[in-house]
């Protein structure tokens, strides 16, 4: 199998917005039609439940793959998740892909309270995570287990995030490591993180390739990209996502991984950079990221189907 930095190119997006089944159905054809490999379902309170939303797309499109970007571990008994997966994931006829991660809070602790769920600190959720994901793999793969998935031994499992624990589990587990970009694992606020300079990415990937060892052929590495700006005017554009990343200079907001702006054949020549040095093959960009995210991205996947 291919090194992460010569795999070919997958694009995905995140969607989690739709008033009604109409809206939905079309969101989901457009991706496709837009050309994105993944459609996948942001998990949190107050927009669409993942499930539920992939087993529609399913049945409106045809080629892409189905995922979550990502599960909040902490939300999810075992025994209810896996049938939850599995279930899915016949259905859909081996589509599905599942992104989880020790995630944080989506509101706040007196919020949560009041709805019954559980504010666990950092580490308690990845305590979580690093129990789903272990019995997550052994009963998905069980011929005793019922219902079975379509895939089998279960979907390609993703798991995000950007701390030593996480990433040790992702090399050891996951199928997809998925690079969060955010410049510390310990944020609390809803909404975008500030995002880290390359240089820090960098040493995140490498932490990730060593405890990979062997299995690093194995595993494609994804990121997200939260800003896909398509423009002429890159330096203003740039100045517009310095809340994003405050800490660092214009010159070093231009080289976040994750911040895609210029025009269309500047962000497609920084993607191709971004696979040559990180390894980056598998690109998620958000619903209503900065710039416009799904439709900014349809120009740059024309330039870059079939790399």
């Amino acid at each position: 199998m291919p090194l992460p930095n010569s795999r070919p190119f997958r694009f995905g997006v995140a969607l989690h917005v739709a008033a009604t089944r109409r809206e939905w159905v079309e969101k989901c054809r457009k991706a496709e039609a837009i050309g994105f490999d993944t459609i996948a379902v942001i998990d949190h309170l107050g927009k669409l439940a993942p499930f539920p939303a992939l087993m529609l797309a399913a049945e409106v499109t045809d080629r892409v793959r189905l995922g979550t970007y990502v599960l909040d571990a902490s939300y999810y008994t075992l025994a209810l998740l896996a049938r939850d997966i599995a279930t899915t994931d016949l259905l859909i006829d081996g589509r599905l892909e599942v992104g989880i991660g020790a995630g944080r809070p989506s509101g706040t602790q007196e919020k949560l309270a009041a709805l019954g769920l559980p504010y666990p600190t950092g580490a308690e959720r990845v305590d979580k995570l690093e129990h789903l994901v272990s019995e997550l793999r052994r009963l998905l793969s069980d011929p005793d287990t019922h219902p079975q998935p379509a895939q089998r031994s279960g979907p390609p499992l993703l798991i995000g995030g950007r701390g030593d624990r996480v990433l040790r589990l992702a090399a050891q587990q996951a199928d997809i490591i998925a690079f969060t970009g955010a410049a510390s694992s310990r944020y609390g606020n809803v909404g975008l993180p500030a995002f880290a300079g390359a240089e820090a990415v960098a040493q995140r990937v490498e932490f990730a390739r060593a405890a990979l060892g062997d299995r690093i052929s194995e595993v494609e590495f994804n990121h997200e990209a939260p800003a896909v700006m398509v423009t002429g005017e890159r330096r203003a554009a740039l100045e517009q996502l310095q809340r994003f990343a405050p800490s660092l200079s214009m010159e070093e907001r231009g080289q976040v991984p994750g911040f895609l702006v210029g025009t269309a054949e500047q962000i497609a020549d920084k993607v191709r950079k971004n696979r040559e040095r990180f390894g980056f093959s598998y690109i998620t960009v958000l619903e209503g990221g900065v710039g416009g995210g799904m439709d900014a991205m349809a120009p740059v996947i024309e330039l870059l189907r079939h790399q």
